[in-house]
């Protein structure tokens, strides 16, 4: 599916049915075509039929919050998930990253800008035949075509914008990446004053790949600079 020219199937999870509406207008303006659930458990049980592309999912709504739906779809599911958080609401945002969230927009939010996340994860959740087969590093392998990670041969499980920061960071393995850079070319988007998804994105890899065999930390924080993978052979 190549989201800048076929339909794309979106799943809208929030309990507003008036924004709901109105939101699932303009997306249908602009080419996409939306169906929308009103409270989490819904959202599970449409999101776990896996005909849907991409996920707008709102914090707060009745039966399961936002973070619970967030949950039970990382266990099995790569969907790839918008978080609509309140404006302000740091910790809304720091979570659902956390979670495994591929991006968020602030609500009440401009329909344009969504739009344009819903394209973004998208394109960095789409497998690319014509690119490269593998990008190596010591004992971990990347593979852009599929977009997918292997460990020591073992596959694990990342979302679209987990594969574009550890993609991102092994590309310069060893140099240290400043925040604002790594999101730039990792999530193409620019970096706020207390944006902290790249930090959630690199806790969530740390935990995933865990520290190279004799100890030493994958990634590698450096206090006001940025973030460096530490390549071992």
């Amino acid at each position: 599916m190549n989201p800048e020219s076929e339909q794309i199937q979106v799943l809208l999870a929030d309990d507003d049915v008036g924004f709901c509406e109105l939101l699932s207008e303009y997306l249908r303006n602009q080419g996409f075509e939306v169906s929308a659930v009103h409270d989490g458990l819904a959202a599970i049980e449409q999101a776990e039929r896996g005909i849907y592309d991409v996920m707008v999912l709102d914090v707060m709504m009745p039966k399961a919050d936002g973070f619970r739906v967030l949950e039970r779809l990382r266990a099995n599911q790569r969907i790839p998930v918008v978080m609509l958080t309140a404006r302000g609401e740091d910790i809304d945002r720091i979570v659902g990253l956390e979670l495994g969230a591929d991006d968020y927009v602030s609500k009440p939010c401009n329909p344009r800008e969504l739009a344009a996340r819903l394209r973004a994860v998208l394109r960095r959740s789409q497998p690319n035949s014509a690119e490269q087969t593998s990008l190596r590093c010591g004992d971990l392998e990347l593979l852009p075509a599929s977009r997918s990670v292997r460990l020591n041969g073992q596959a694990i499980e990342l979302t679209g914008a987990e594969f574009d920061v550890l993609r991102t960071l092994i590309e310069d393995a060893g140099q240290v990446i400043a925040k604002e850079d790594l999101s730039r070319r990792a999530l193409n988007r620019r970096l706020g004053a207390f944006d902290r998804s790249i930090d959630m994105h690199i806790s969530r890899l740390r935990q995933k790949l865990g520290a190279h065999a004799d100890g030493t930390p994958r990634v590698r924080s450096v206090r006001n600079r940025g973030y460096l993978y530490v390549a071992i052979e």
